[in-house]
């Protein structure tokens, strides 16, 4: 099961490419017998390159202001006739339309799911909730268990001009003693 940043940084991905009018927006989750290298597929395309550029530079944009997570790498912004930006736990497509045709990503996953922005909504909603009780209930254990602290006398440190008046008068009571023997 991906974990919750995941899911919320393939939101904001997907969002940021729905805001710069992406065309097709698709999320597959894929088998993870087939594909050991990522999770999640975003695959979209934009109507020419400019577009595909400005989709790709606005969901980078996004996750590193949100989140401060970079892609570990990206290819094809030079031709942005297919951009692939790698984020390890989904990685995003962001095709033309003619090499979105060709290539058929969705094609070659037959075993990938697809999933809505609400299914990965529901489901990371569903997460947090879990997450929430189980720290509640480990919070709840904990206070069970810790011990009743004690109460104990605290030395406090004196400063140098109360230590020198302390002697002081130490010194004169001493001195009244010798004097009445």
């Amino acid at each position: 099961m991906p974990s919750i940043e995941t899911n919320q940084l393939l939101l904001t991905a997907a969002a940021a490419a729905e805001d710069k009018k992406a065309e097709d927006i698709r999320i597959l989750a894929l088998d993870p017998s087939e594909s050991g290298l990522t999770d999640y597929f975003l695959i979209c395309n934009g109507t020419n390159d400019r577009q595909n550029l400005a989709i790709s530079d606005e969901i980078e944009l996004r996750i590193k202001r949100d989140f401060g997570v970079y892609p570990n790498s990206v290819e094809g912004r030079r031709q942005a006739e297919w951009i692939l930006m790698d984020y390890v736990d989904f990685i995003v497509h962001v095709f033309s339309p003619e090499k979105r045709a060709f290539y058929g990503l969705e094609r070659l996953r037959k075993s990938a799911t697809t999933l809505s922005a609400d299914e990965i909504n529901a489901d990371l909603k569903a997460q947090i909730t879990s997450t929430r009780k189980t720290a509640k209930k480990n919070a709840a254990k904990k206070a069970t268990k810790a011990p009743a602290s004690k109460v104990t006398k605290k030395t406090v440190a004196k400063s140098p001009a109360q230590k020198s008046s302390t002697k002081k008068t130490t010194a004169k009571k001493n001195a009244k003693k010798a004097a009445k023997k």
